[in-house]
């Protein structure tokens, strides 16, 4: 599977922002720290964010970064879809005629990869930062 630190970090970054964030701007400095992403990488990923209206900047003294929208209305997905990421576990381009092995079919174990990807990209539809922000929640707890 491929799944890069991009679209990891984006989903850390996120989550933070759902949890820590009390309608007050966040800035990048705070989420590395905790996080433990260099600012320079999460200035690439919250362009991205931002332009997927994600997220939304405040600048000024107190400036940084708010969700857009609720957390139980960001998925996962749109998230990593935002920084450019995919989920893929085929080898191959499914709209391709030859397969991952250079040859006119796809290989024996095509259709169990492909299930694959579909089954993580619906756990990435279904879950939303509310969730990870819940289960974090939960672990602290305990």
């Amino acid at each position: 599977m491929k799944l890069t630190s991009k679209g990891r970090y984006a989903v850390m970054a996120m989550a933070d922002l759902a949890k820590v964030s009390n309608d007050q701007p966040t800035n990048l400095s705070e989420i590395s720290l905790r996080q433990g992403i260099s600012i320079s990488f999460l200035e690439q990923i919250f362009s991205k964010l931002k332009k997927s209206n994600l997220v939304y900047s405040s600048r000024g003294p107190s400036g940084g970064y708010l969700l857009s929208k609720s957390p139980n209305e960001i998925k996962l997905l749109s998230i990593i879809k935002a920084v450019d990421e995919k989920v893929k576990t085929v080898g191959c381009k499914k709209e391709s005629k030859k397969s991952c092995t250079g040859k006119s079919i796809k290989c024996i174990t095509h259709n169990l990869w492909d299930d694959l990807e579909k089954h993580i990209n619906s756990f990435f539809e279904k879950n939303t930062l509310e969730d990870i922000v819940y289960k974090s929640n939960q672990k602290e707890m305990n």
